[in-house]
């Protein structure tokens, strides 16, 4: 059984995480909010320590590492612009962190996580939620089939004969629209100030970004050419973990910042030849 703290119990996604650490058997000793609107946290760990002040509940998690009652993981459900921060706070007390997307809003902070990570030898962890939404499986699932029909075409030398180029490599043009709507509430909250919350492009958006590089990049150099506002912006990455440091997923939601609820992204993606 591990033990897990978690900062932002009162946020929307919070008591996913808390359902989550029980489903699998384990055990949730702390949590930090500064809102005290969490009763939910009843439903699952009533007996769980509490606080609304983080300097009280990094003196517990100190007292307890010390003690040799060590937290093996933080849940970060805070805003965006703390994520970094929070996952700091895990690594150094030798927790492991699982954090909501974005990780960071400014992709030059990757780097001071993947040092830390180095240093302390625990790991971040990113939670990518629709790699696990069953059409999307299903959707990936066809598209490693198709490529790998292309690949046994090209080894019999069926496209050769005909003179046609490798198709394994072929590219896709994909047209995302993602509409939602959101109550007043929104414009009055952390999510509407760009400088917390990267603007829709991290609130949402991040989302979709994930999951199109994981259906249709197959690795090797990869780019996304991002429109948005008439504005091109073209991001390279040749590391094939999007796991933690997918730095041209990164590098462009640092740019893209809208305070629209409707935003339209033309997304494509080149596998290498």
């Amino acid at each position: 059984m591990k033990q897990f703290a978690l900062i932002g119990g009162a946020g929307y996604v919070a008591p996913r995480h808390m359902r989550a650490v029980k489903e699998t058997g384990n055990k949730l000793v702390a949590v930090l909010d500064p809102s005290d609107s969490v009763g939910v946290i009843d439903s699952y760990f009533p007996e769980s320590d509490f606080f609304t002040e983080f300097e009280r509940f990094d003196r517990h998690v100190d007292k307890k590492r010390r003690q040799g009652d060590a937290i093996d993981y933080v849940s970060i459900c805070s805003p965006n612009y703390l994520h970094d921060a929070h996952i700091r706070f895990a690594l150094r007390n030798g927790a492991h962190a699982i954090c909501e997307k974005p990780l960071v809003l400014n992709p030059w902070n990757l780097d001071g996580l993947e040092e830390l990570e180095a240093d302390t030898g625990a790991k971040v962890y990113n939670i990518l939620q629709l790699r696990l939404h069953p059409t999307l499986i299903a959707l990936k699932q066809k598209m490693d089939e198709s490529r790998s029909d292309r690949s046994q075409s090209d080894k019999t030398g069926t496209d050769k004969k005909k003179g046609v180029k490798n198709k394994n490599t072929k590219k896709h043009e994909i047209d995302l629209t993602y509409i939602t709507s959101r109550g007043n509430w929104y414009f009055m909250s952390w999510k509407e100030d760009e400088s917390k919350s990267g603007g829709i492009a991290t609130n949402i958006g991040i989302h979709f970004f994930d999951m199109l590089i994981w259906i249709f990049v197959i690795g090797g150099q990869a780019f996304l050419i991002v429109v948005v506002g008439g504005k091109v912006s073209r991001f390279g990455n040749n590391d094939q973990n999007f796991g933690f440091k997918p730095a041209c997923l990164q590098s462009a939601l640092a740019v893209i910042r809208s305070r629209c609820l409707c935003l339209l992204i033309g997304i494509t993606l080149f596998p290498s030849e």
